[in-house]
């Protein structure tokens, strides 16, 4: 079985060939153009959807050497994300799909990015815990089987990635804010601020950032950081490398204790936050202490990618899933 699987929820334009649950191929264009404007433009986002969604697709199938007469099924994401993105990838997949007459999949980009970890072997073992944590999005779920998930906890206010973005803006170091705050902060002290690390009540799986973003923006107000004069670079590292400490801390001991509290043991990462390199490394340190298995996916299917939602559209279709040509874009879809 042969499935296309493309994904166009944020400003990814991507598409990708899985085989009988093997990836061929991934195509991804990145819309760097947003960095001007310090963050995502829903409306120059969908209409570069648009002039890209047909080459991308094209060069999907190029690479895995699949005609499109040779596809079994297309995938494509219909939401959580922004309704104009969504729906170019929506339609033109639905579109392909009856042009075609094969069946049509629609797929969660939240649980896309759980099958970002299922995509190459070793696979984790049935019950996981999975942290998703990007820009739109910080949730943990506990995974018992192929689309069966309990949300146990997820952001009241910021997600880790929003967060990250904020603190670069303050700082002045570009967008998107998460890779410019992970190099900096190699350089930097870690321990130069102690910024607040907020666990909320005892045993709470939810997550809070917007506090340490706040904190952020009092101290550099309280020593009068001015992100538009000359700046002390070791300054700048030290902030990145403090604030990157509280946020990967709170991420890292939710992870963990919902671990132990649901006795698992692999736990997966996933979403474009789990490129970070001192998440990585810190994850890497206390699984060990832990006697834990952590999954956590290429950095090419770290943020958003055809693959993660050719691999859900397969294992869909191969346990009896199948979606209607009527099915819409929703923005604000949950994971079931």
């Amino acid at each position: 079985m042969t499935v296309l699987g493309i994904e166009t929820s944020c400003d990814e334009t991507s598409a990708a060939v899985v085989r009988d649950g093997k990836l061929l191929s991934n195509a991804t264009v990145v819309q760097l153009f947003h960095s001007v404007h310090g963050g995502v433009v829903p409306e120059l986002a969908s209409r570069a959807h648009q002039k890209l969604i047909v080459p991308i697709v094209d060069e999907a199938l190029r690479k895995a050497s699949v005609d499109k007469a040779d596809l079994d099924a297309v995938a494509a994401v219909h939401g959580p994300g922004l309704i104009g993105s969504i729906l170019v990838g929506l339609s033109f997949g639905k579109a392909m799909a009856m042009g075609l007459g094969i069946p049509f999949v629609g797929v969660n980009h939240m649980e896309a990015h759980i099958f970002s970890n299922l995509i190459d072997d070793p696979k984790p073992s049935f019950p996981f815990v999975n942290l998703t944590v990007s820009g739109g999005h910080t949730q943990l779920i506990l995974v018992k089987d192929y689309f069966r998930y309990e949300l146990l906890g997820e952001t009241m206010d910021d997600a880790a990635g929003e967060a990250f973005d904020k603190v670069a803006k303050m700082l002045g170091i570009g967008y998107p804010g998460g890779p410019f705050v992970d190099k900096l902060a190699a350089n930097g002290n870690a321990k130069a601020v102690n910024f607040p690390r907020p666990y909320l009540e005892e045993g709470s799986h939810q997550f809070s950032f917007s506090g340490i973003k706040t904190s952020v923006l009092y101290y550099l107000r309280k020593v009068g950081f001015d992100k538009t004069a000359n700046r002390n670079e070791q300054f700048i590292a030290d902030v990145c490398a403090s604030f990157q400490a509280a946020v990967v801390d709170v991420l890292i001991d939710k992870l963990l204790m919902a671990a132990k509290k649901y006795n698992v043991k692999d736990v997966t990462v996933s979403g474009g936050v789990s490129a970070n390199s001192e998440l990585r490394r810190r994850l890497e340190a206390e699984v060990k202490l832990n006697h834990l298995n952590l999954f956590i996916p290429k950095l090419d299917f770290c943020t958003d990618n055809g693959a993660m939602v050719a691999a859900a559209g397969y294992e869909r279709l191969r346990h009896g899933f199948e979606s209607s040509l009527e099915l819409t874009a929703e923005p604000n879809l949950q994971l079931q």
